[in-house]
């Protein structure tokens, strides 16, 4: 079990020379996004949900440029300036996004200029690159190689791949340069698309961020009445799996969330994972998650209970 007092909880972020908590702040549900999300998060509420943040056991946030047109970003950069600077050892790791259809080298230029603004930093030490998968591949290189060259030149200190296809994430892999992936949505207690991605990854010497361990929600509140996972419908196998995990862990008196969140930070082969935070209270309430000890005997119930390969969102038939 991984929690703030293990040795555990602090690793090296893959061969970059950063060190990280084995859990990141998600940063993407303080952007103010009600259609996304469901409810509103306003700039004064994002500030305080970020300096509990700053002031707690997590030694990273993540966000992106795209996060509420930048406002993930801008609200991110109050709390900094508000708590008188970054912390030592804190690092904010955001993402380049394209501008409509525009994910040219010079749009991913503009997109770490705008973040360093919003943010306040002179340098970001992790940039991804941001859902390349909507795009087509052939026309991406510039965008690729750009974000290759700003490494070289100083003006931000790491790059990694962040979406969710591990058929075109896996593709951009191959190019090489690439020091951390992140993966949403495929790598959790009701599916495991994303296993050959990690595995060549890790073959690569890169280190492997999870996020979307709750499937857009429905593992974090199973009996909440929502039928998606993943940002679209799920099977009707998957919803069974979750309605029947969510009861084996009542058995338990253990929340299904604690469940799907141990799965990740508890997996050798994941570095971080990624958990948004919409309340300060939240942070709290993780730590209590992550010190809850889960008997083998759930773990392997759980295990028992995944649905077969053909419904995970990418899986094999």
């Amino acid at each position: 079990m991984t929690d703030p007092s293990t040795d555990g909880w602090l690793r090296p972020l893959g061969s970059t020379g950063l060190t990280v908590s084995a859990v990141c702040a998600g940063g993407s549900g303080i952007a103010g996004m009600p259609e996304v999300f469901g409810y509103d998060v306003t700039r004064a509420e994002a500030v305080a949900v970020v300096d509990r943040v700053l002031d707690g056991p997590l030694t990273w946030i993540d966000t992106s440029n795209g996060y509420g047109a930048g406002e993930s970003e801008l609200r991110i950069g109050q709390a900094l300036a508000a708590h008188g600077g970054l912390p030592e050892g804190f690092l904010v790791a955001t993402k380049v996004d394209a501008l409509g259809n525009d994910y040219s080298g010079d749009r991913v230029r503009a997109s770490v200029a705008e973040s360093k603004e919003r943010l306040g930093l002179e340098q970001l030490p992790l940039v991804y690159l941001h859902d390349p998968e909507f795009h087509d591949f052939d026309s991406m290189r510039d965008a690729v190689d750009t974000l290759m060259s700003l490494r070289a030149d100083g003006e931000i200190g790491h790059v990694g791949l962040a979406g969710g296809s591990v058929r075109e994430l896996s593709r951009y892999l191959d190019l090489g340069g690439f020091e951390v992936l992140l993966v949403h949505n495929r790598w959790s207690l009701v599916d495991h698309s994303a296993q050959a991605l990690i595995d060549q990854a890790l073959a690569g010497g890169l280190a492997v961020v999870n996020a979307a361990i709750y499937g857009g929600g429905i593992l974090a509140n199973p009996q909440g009445g929502s039928s998606k996972y993943g940002y679209r419908e799920a099977p009707a196998e998957t919803l069974d799996a979750v309605a029947k995990m969510d009861k084996a862990c009542r058995e338990y008196g253990i929340d299904l969330s604690t469940a799907a969140l141990q799965h990740s930070v508890n997996d050798p082969k994941i570095t971080g994972t990624v958990v948004g935070f919409s309340k300060p209270a939240r942070v709290d309430q993780l730590v209590a998650a992550l010190e809850t000890e889960i008997p083998a005997e759930l773990t392997a119930r759980l295990t028992e209970l995944m649905p077969d390969p053909t419904h995970w969102l990418e899986g094999t038939s």
